[in-house]
C-alpha cells in the first residue's frame, strides 16, 4: 500500500541535499541578513551626516540673529526673536533625531557583529562584504 501513496516516484527511500549544499544554503541565508544589515547601516549613517550638517547650518544662522552683545536679546527684533525660536526647535528636533541615530547605528553594529560571530565562514561567502 505505501508505494502507491508516493506514486511515480522510481526509489522508495529518501535523499537527503548534501551537507555542502545545506551549508552552501544556510550561508547564503546569512549573507543576505548580512547585506540587509549593512545597508540599514549604511543608509543610516548617510541620515546621520546630513542631519549633522543641517544641524550645523541652523546653529550657524541662529549665531547671526542672535548677535554679538551680551544684551542683544533687550534691543532685539519682534522678527529675530521668532526666528531664533523656530531656529532653537529645529536644532533640539534634529539633535533628538541624531540621538536616535547614533542608537540605531550602535545596534546596527552590534547586529553585524553578532551575525559575523555567529556565521564565522560569512566573510567568504560572495556578496557579503563588511563594513
Amino acid at each position: 500500500m505505501f508505494p502507491m501513496l508516493f506514486g511515480a516516484r522510481h526509489s522508495n527511500h529518501f535523499k537527503a541535499r548534501s551537507a555542502n549544499r545545506d551549508a552552501e544554503i544556510d550561508l547564503g541565508r546569512a549573507a543576505s541578513i548580512l547585506r540587509a544589515i549593512e545597508k540599514a547601516l549604511e543608509d543610516t549613517k548617510a541620515e546621520h551626516a546630513g542631519l549633522r550638517s543641517r544641524i550645523d547650518d541652523a546653529i550657524a544662522r541662529a549665531a547671526v540673529t542672535a548677535g554679538n552683545n551680551p544684551d542683544e536679546y533687550l534691543t532685539r527684533e519682534p522678527e529675530d526673536n521668532h526666528l531664533q525660536n523656530l531656529l532653537g526647535t529645529e536644532i533640539a528636533t534634529g539633535q533628538k533625531r541624531l540621538n536616535e541615530l547614533d542608537v540605531a547605528i550602535t545596534h546596527f553594529k552590534f547586529l553585524q557583529t553578532d551575525l559575523m560571530t555567529r556565521f564565522p565562514d560569512l566573510k567568504l561567502a560572495p556578496n557579503a562584504g563588511t563594513s
